[in-house]
């Protein structure tokens, strides 16, 4: 598979060849149907990217090596560190196979049903590359778990199961960084069209309309707090504003539960302690742009699963989306992460355009079992995100309009 066919984005290497080894990379697709994200992994096979996930796993297609992990061996140990909420299927503590192999769970974060299988060991498949050009291609023995086909039920029509890129031992950018030498942390472009970018072992990075440019010179920091024993990326949210206008909900709201990240929720969602203030005070700040002189937006029915949606045709927009109040979330280290009118809106249907930020369904305000807000797949696109496991802290950067992701 040609690199450059795929990607207008590659990554430069800032160490010395002699002391470290290239980063490995990979396109990163959207699938429009179901709004999940794949990554090719070897022969064919497409997995889901699930940020929160703790492991790698698939349908062991024909061509999987075997292998057998026994239930002391760390491996094991390691593959059954974070079971599932809820989830009554056996794991290794649970379950002991006749021949005294590790057994662990596997997920699908869409519907959340689980099922037990066995460790194997697969291979992924990518290129590693120095700058612009693929330098060659390269086999990571890697750990994952099998699972039965009915746990594919609502991924993409053609994978064949998840790619876990969480914060644990077995998740795939700590196995990449083990085989390959490579720093234990990643970089992470979603599409919103054409091909993204995974780039597990760090950046630079460079965009081939602005090759001169390096990227994660331009991350802003800040950093990764783990819950409750949980690997997925969870940061700490100070406040939330429209246009400098700081949104009434309370900070304890916000630290109960936290602000968790996730590329399996397609849309932002916000429990409703966080969520009610929230569509209010974009609402309020919409109309405050009219009165300094703006368009007056007119507001029209709603169309699920969002709850405030305006007449395009009264909307003012450009390449980067509609000019709406920016909604910003001020993170820990004082550091604004800023979703323009690229991030915040949707064309639904035409001549209708909605706040792309969901209610949280089935959790109470406050309700500190969940967190405060859940960033989704949508929000995170045309962002570059770093996710540094060995500094414990996120990197962003929303990339401007002429070199996004997949152009």
């Amino acid at each position: 598979m040609a690199l450059v066919a795929l990607l207008v984005l590659a990554a430069s290497l800032a160490w010395p060849a002699s002391s470290q080894r290239l980063p490995v990379l990979v396109p990163v697709t959207k699938d429009p149907a179901t709004s999940l994200y794949t990554l090719p992994f070897h022969n064919g096979a497409n997995l889901v990217v699930d940020i929160a996930g703790p492991l790698v796993w698939s349908t062991c297609q024909p061509g999987h090596l075997p292998a057998k992990f026994p239930c002391t061996f760390p491996t094991c140990r390691l593959a059954n560190a974070y079971p599932v909420p809820g989830c009554h299927e056996p794991g290794c503590e649970q379950e002991r196979r006749k021949d005294g192999t590790c057994t662990a769970y596997t997920y699908n974060p869409v519907t959340g049903v689980c099922a037990s299988g066995s460790l194997d060991r697969t291979r992924f498949v990518a290129n590693t590359t120095d700058g612009s050009n693929p330098v060659s291609q390269v086999n990571v023995m890697a750990v994952a778990a099998c699972a039965p086909e009915t746990l594919l039920a609502s991924l993409p029509r053609g994978s064949t199961g998840v790619a876990g890129l969480a914060g644990s031992g077995l998740a795939l950018p700590a196995q990449v960084a083990s085989a390959q030498k490579v720093a234990n942390k990643f970089l992470l472009c979603l599409p919103r069209g054409g091909d993204g970018v995974a780039i597990f072992g760090g950046g630079p990075l460079h965009i081939h309309s602005q090759s001169e440019v390096d990227w994660t010179q331009s991350l802003d920091y800040t950093p990764l707090v783990q819950r409750n024993g949980n690997p997925a990326y969870s940061v700490l949210v100070k406040s939330i504003t429209m246009d400098n206008t700081r949104v009434s909900v309370p900070d304890s709201a916000l630290a109960t539960g936290g602000v968790l990240l996730s590329t399996t929720v397609p849309y932002t969602s916000l429990r409703r302690d966080v969520y009610r203030p929230f569509v209010d005070a974009f609402a309020k700040a919409v109309v405050a742009q009219s009165q300094h002189g703006w368009p007056v937006a007119r507001v029209v029915k709603p169309v699920a699963p969002f709850e405030l949606c305006y007449d395009s045709g009264t909307l003012i927009s450009g390449r980067g989306g509609y000019f709406v109040p920016g909604v910003t979330l001020t993170l820990d280290g004082g550091k604004n992460w800023t979703m323009f009118g690229g991030g915040s809106m949707l064309n639904v249907e035409p001549g209708t355009a909605c706040l792309a930020f969901v209610e949280m369904k089935g959790v109470k305000a406050g309700d500190g079992r969940a967190p405060a807000v859940l960033i989704g797949g949508f929000q995170m696109e045309n962002f570059l995100l770093e996710f540094d496991m060995e500094k414990n802290q996120l990197g962003f950067f929303r990339l401007p309009f002429y070199a996004p992701c997949g152009q």
